[in-house]
């Protein structure tokens, strides 16, 4: 069994956690960030995790793309979706839920919110900014769930 793990990131917290789950799989993992590399030939593998990172309540634009071209692909595919963001229980569970297309939702075999982080030195002035207002903190802070990391790659092991 062989699974790739596609990401998108902005400041790198979801390929941190796409590298956590890479530890959790089963069998051959490979990791593809889609800022470096946006071709990718799905026939390698047997499952596909695709993640992202929620920014102003939206999933980074490759991440959306790489649904809406390989829609068919993916849905032959066992499938996982996981988003990384700073919000818990009901608001993660709605981003999540408008970060994919709703075929891709009701075939996936694991889906995840993973958390997230804010770390100062890596963001922009401007997200700095907004993270100060919205968040009412100025300090790095880090709420990775490592146990939806491992209940996930649990799914996925499973599938």
């Amino acid at each position: 069994m062989s699974t790739l793990i596609i990401y998108a990131t902005k400041y790198g917290c979801t390929e941190k956690c796409a590298k956590m789950l890479s530890e959790k799989l089963q069998g051959k993992v490979e990791l593809w960030n889609l800022k470096e590399n946006k071709t990718i030939d799905f026939t390698q593998y047997d499952k596909i995790i695709l993640g992202g990172s929620i920014h102003m309540g939206k999933i980074q634009k490759e991440v959306t793309e790489l649904c809406s071209k390989n829609l068919n692909q993916l849905k032959d595919k066992k499938l996982g979706l996981f988003i990384c963001c700073m919000r818990e229980g009901d608001t993660a569970e709605t981003e999540l839920n408008s970060s994919f297309p709703q075929k891709l939702l009701d075939h996936a075999v694991a889906t995840g919110c993973f958390g997230g982080e804010f770390i100062f030195k890596k963001m922009n002035f401007i997200d700095k900014m907004i993270i100060k207002k919205v968040a009412n903190t100025n300090k790095d802070t880090s709420a990775i769930s490592e146990e939806s990391i491992y209940r996930f790659g649990q799914s996925m092991n499973n599938a």
